[in-house]
């Protein structure tokens, strides 16, 4: 296979020594990339570590309020300006195995022989404690009341899915031509999941990779709408939060992909909150970012 022009998608904030981790790992990588950070006002020096250690990065500056959906447009529509074959989004707090970028290009191109261009490769990670898969794809419940998306374990062969957690995903160029940019109705949360089902609807393909492609530990429900120690206000407080379902943007994603009754699912998290919600093993919004609770859709 040659050698593909790819660029890598990133944002940060505050995390200095997870943000120099992740880089190391992705240097270790075989493959050639320009990565492409934008930093969100960090206070801890990240910028100026990054600076110091990799000259070559392409630091882009936020103002402290972009979250990760600001903070991925912001470094993706930099990168779209060059026209690269593939982007990779990466969260700074994954770390990627060696071949883990030769494997998830490698999956494209077999795509592609195959009939499939237009897919999109979604890499799943683990607890690097625990071992247990933490994130990747997900596919709509079965379930016909349900807008639910539940998480899709990787297994020993490549699989379809529906949608995507936005930890590490290589997109193409003929998706992002297809689909753009990350749209920035969202702020913090949905704008992965937004962006897989939008995809979906021209036509694109949403894989998950055999195996797994590095570590990502699983953000805590602790101190989130979804944690039952807390009370009612606080719940409700954290819900309408921007690492929530802000009410602006859950409005825009339930109008335009939870189907004509999608009035009915725009209340539930809501009505979650409320009620305290006892099943954590939620299926998540997929936004997973910096320091972003799950939920579920």
């Amino acid at each position: 296979m040659k050698q593909a022009n790819l660029a890598v998608i990133m944002t940060c904030y505050n995390r200095r020594n997870t943000t120099l981790t992740c880089l190391h790992a992705l240097y270790q990588q075989k493959n050639h990339c320009d990565v492409y950070l934008t930093d969100d006002g960090s206070s801890d020096g990240t910028a100026e570590a990054v600076k110091e250690e990799y000259p070559e990065v392409k630091i882009l500056q936020g103002n402290g309020n972009l979250f990760w959906v600001g903070g991925m447009h912001l470094a993706f529509g930099e990168a779209i300006k060059n026209q690269y074959d593939y982007y990779l989004w990466l969260n700074d707090d994954t770390f990627m195995e060696a071949n883990a970028l030769s494997k998830l290009l490698q999956i494209h191109q077999n795509l592609t022989e195959q009939g499939y261009p237009d897919s999109i490769v979604v890499g799943s990670t683990k607890d690097s404690m625990t071992g247990r898969a933490t994130y990747g794809g997900a596919v709509k419940s079965k379930n016909w009341y349900s807008n639910k998306f539940e998480f899709l374990q990787p297994s020993s062969i490549i699989q379809k899915c529906d949608a995507m957690y936005g930890n590490c995903v290589l997109i193409p160029k003929s998706v992002a031509a297809k689909v753009g940019n990350i749209d920035t109705a969202f702020v913090h949360s949905l704008g992965d999941l937004d962006y897989a089902l939008r995809a979906g609807k021209l036509g694109c393909q949403i894989w998950v990779a055999p195996g797994y492609v590095g570590t990502c530990t699983k953000n805590s429900i602790r101190n989130s709408w979804a944690d039952t120690n807390l009370n009612i206000l606080e719940r409700l407080k954290k819900v309408l939060d921007i690492k929530g379902f802000p009410l602006k943007s859950w409005t825009i994603f339930c109008s335009r992909h939870s189907g004509a009754f999608w009035i009915f699912y725009w209340f539930l998290p809501y009505i979650r909150a409320i009620i305290g919600y006892k099943n954590l093993a939620i299926s998540p919004t997929f936004s997973e970012d910096i320091n972003q609770t799950n939920s579920e859709v």
